[in-house]
């Protein structure tokens, strides 16, 4: 039996002798108000099994990294910087702060803070609150639920050999919407685009859909092998270009340790269900990483417009949390797919 097989068959095995015991935790974990559908219908990630840069804490991002505006740092900022007092940034920048690394990247992308928390049996990142969970009521029946998943670093994969796409900070996220508490579609992000799909089409566990987490990239698929996204909202069979890479590896449940809000679509404001949680940090404006190095930066080259080291993500407020379609506006057409394609690629 192939070794990625047995891997599936041990993590099937694993998550329907656990799934009684993790639906008793994310009750446990999950706030009082949080709707019970949104838990009931969270995806369920896999990990690749070889990347190396895995789900990460929050917080940490922010112990391992500098304020900057122009690469240079900014004076007269809170001290420490913490999640309480991030939105503070925005005075000193707005989204021209990017909380850059202390430590270069370029010269040492094995830095332990990099690598995240490799999940448990369980599907639970211990120590680390790894994602955040956005609920949208809409209106009296419709309501998106965003399942943000957040990585301290991006490794782009190779193009051609060529790594392109390096970045501190990853965040990335699957959005359910729900039609009087029922799911209806799916959008999975991936880069600056994604695919959005039915309910029924999506492979599920149970009745929680699944998401691959590609290599590296972190970008979310509805199926497990090789994508190529050279044309955006569409991927291409084979692999000839730019190819993310994603298999059955470790199952991570990312509401088993997760921060829990509510959207006010009227006052652009987030409420905690969790009185303890901070908040403020998700009205910050800047970019999560350091600004894109300069070419003459050591390690850094920018070949067809694209460069190695990238710039940071945005956070949570930058991802359209109040949307019409499925997808982001800056997808057209927003095509929800009934089917998944079919795999011409092993796992």
């Amino acid at each position: 039996m192939e070794a990625q097989t047995l891997l599936f068959l041990l993590s099937l095995l694993l998550y329907n002798f656990f799934i009684p015991v993790q639906s008793a935790a994310v009750r446990k974990r999950a706030p009082s108000g949080v709707p019970q559908y949104a838990l009931d219908y969270a995806p369920l990630v896999y990990l690749h099994s070889d990347d190396e840069y895995r789900p990460s804490n929050i917080r940490s991002m922010l112990r391992n990294t500098q304020p900057r505006v122009n690469f240079k740092p900014i004076p007269g900022i809170p001290q420490p910087v913490t999640l309480d007092n991030l939105d503070q940034l925005n005075d000193f920048g707005g989204d021209s702060v990017y909380l850059t690394s202390v430590n270069d990247v370029a010269a040492d992308s094995q830095q332990a803070w990099l690598k995240g928390v490799t999940p448990d049996a369980t599907g639970l990142t211990n120590g680390a609150i790894s994602a955040t969970i956005i609920v949208n009521e809409k209106d009296a029946t419709t309501t998106d639920v965003f399942y943000f998943y957040f990585y301290n670093f991006n490794s782009g994969p190779p193009v051609w050999g060529i790594k392109f796409g390096d970045h501190v900070g990853d965040w990335e996220h699957i959005m359910v919407r729900f039609q009087n508490g029922i799911p209806s579609a799916l959008w999975y992000s991936q880069h600056a685009d994604g695919q959005a799909f039915t309910y029924e089409a999506v492979e599920k566990l149970g009745k929680r859909p699944v998401g691959y987490s590609a290599k590296g990239s972190h970008a979310n698929y509805a199926m497990g092998g090789l994508h190529d996204h050279t044309i955006p909202n569409f991927n291409l069979p084979g692999a000839f270009f730019l190819v993310d890479d994603t298999n059955k590896g470790i199952l991570w449940d990312p509401t088993l340790s997760a921060y829990y809000y509510k959207f006010d679509v009227g006052t652009s404001s987030f409420t905690s269900y969790n009185p303890a949680s901070p908040v403020n940090w998700l009205y910050f404006k800047g970019k999560w990483g350091d600004q894109q190095y300069p070419k003459e930066h050591e390690g850094q080259y920018i070949l067809f417009g694209q460069a190695r080291y990238g710039n940071g993500p945005t956070g949570p407020l930058g991802k359209e949390l109040q949307r019409k379609d499925i997808c982001p506006s800056n997808v057209k057409p927003c095509w929800v797919r009934p089917f998944l394609t079919a795999k011409l690629e092993k796992e």
